[in-house]
């Protein structure tokens, strides 16, 4: 089968010919229809692996003090060897991934043979997923509008914890894939929403969302802005859905804010805050965990071990089943976030168009035109799986 993978050491990535995945306890195994490359993640994994080893190291101080300990015990040439061999080993890409279920693994309740479900899969023709990340996609929605599910539920899992309540005044800043559904989930859920970005494109779709918004680009002040937008009273939430180093995105909700107020991180910034612009307003400062809770935890990702829905009603499969039903009602719209399709035997051509100048948002890619190759080694996959 083919599967896309990034090289670390330079940062390019390939369609690789690879063996399908075994089928394991717990999994299902998923014959790939659509994925989505995620513009946020994949392309800082793209910029990350473009960058010299000093670059690298400034980007991940934590793993610098890892590699200076192991010098420490095991020495400088295992070391280095340790590492350049970290750096060869390539890198799956993806986590939007949309197919039917072909076949599943011992213990697994609560799907069939046949199902169209979307997960976290990789970039594949075929992938095996942890049940607990899968859910089955109604009827009536498209495949390349469930590719957005995952990046859906990351969406929803930050609103969850700013906790936002019907008439509401909430600001999102970052108008990337995150940030343009967390605005149709505000709006469905009765909030007011003001949009902050440079993007005139992305501006104009969260206005036809239901929102005002503010052009940095234009030199407009947001906090200005929001003190207009919430009648001079200060914000209720923000939920900050931008990638930059800079700190500014978290001081301006800050300033934006009422007295005890919710801010909420669900993408990348700068950390370096001013104690007193939340000490002096009681404000609520939270870092959103993914798509919610079950994320990085083996028991309930790899062990299919659920959380009683009575003391944890939203695990990341929940939110993933709340994204598709919205899609299914007509709440969320993911069509107008669809700025490019492509094969994936062009998935270099998108990664190209990913790491380079020409603006993009959402990028699908469609296996359907590797249907022939895909079902035999769909064949050949579910024969081992059934092996005795």
């Amino acid at each position: 089968m083919q599967q896309i993978l990034q090289n670390l050491r330079d940062g390019s990535t390939a369609l690789a010919d690879v063996p399908a995945p075994a089928l394991r306890r717990g999994q299902l195994l998923i014959r790939t229809h659509a994925t989505l490359v995620s513009a946020g993640t994949e392309r800082m994994l793209v910029e990350f692996g473009k960058a010299n080893l000093l670059q690298k190291a400034r980007q991940q101080p934590d793993k610098v003090r890892m590699v200076l300990e192991k010098v420490r015990t095991d020495g400088l040439a295992s070391t280095v060897d340790a590492v350049r061999s970290k750096l060869d080993q390539p890198l799956a890409l993806g986590y939007c991934n949309v197919g039917t279920v072909i076949a599943i693994g011992e213990g697994v309740e609560g799907f069939g043979v046949g199902d169209r479900v979307a997960s976290n899969g990789k970039h594949a023709e075929i992938v095996a997923v942890p049940a607990n990340l899968c859910a089955r996609v109604p009827d009536g929605v498209e495949d390349a509008h469930a590719a957005f599910t995952v990046v859906g539920a990351i969406a929803l899992q930050g609103i969850r914890l700013a906790a936002p309540t019907l008439g509401e005044a909430v600001v999102v800043t970052g108008l990337g894939l995150i940030g343009l559904i967390a605005v149709q989930l505000l709006r469905a859920q009765g909030c007011r929403v003001l949009g902050i970005d440079f993007g005139p494109d992305k501006l104009a779709l969260a206005r036809g969302f239901g929102a005002e918004t503010v052009d940095l680009a234009a030199g407009e002040d947001p906090v200005a802005a929001a003190q207009r937008f919430s009648r001079g009273r200060g914000v209720d939430a923000v939920l900050i859905t931008a990638s930059t180093r800079s700190s500014e995105p978290v001081a301006q909700a800050a300033h934006m804010c009422r007295k005890r107020a919710r801010i909420v991180l669900v993408g990348v910034t700068g950390l370096e805050l001013s104690r007193a612009d939340f000490y002096e307003k009681e404000l609520s400062f939270q870092v959103s965990c993914s798509y919610g809770p079950g994320r990085y935890d083996p028991a309930y990702e790899e062990g299919g071990h659920d959380y009683p829905v009575g003391f944890v009603r939203w695990t990341e499969q929940r939110n993933f089943e709340a994204v598709l039903d919205m899609l299914g009602a007509g709440a969320l719209r993911m069509a107008p976030l669809v700025s490019h399709r492509f094969g994936i035997g062009e998935a270099e051509a998108a990664y190209a168009l990913l790491a380079g100048g020409e603006p993009s948002l959402g990028i699908v890619l469609d296996y359907a035109g590797d249907a022939a190759r895909a079902e035999a080694a769909t064949a050949r996959t579910v024969a081992l799986a059934g092996a005795p």
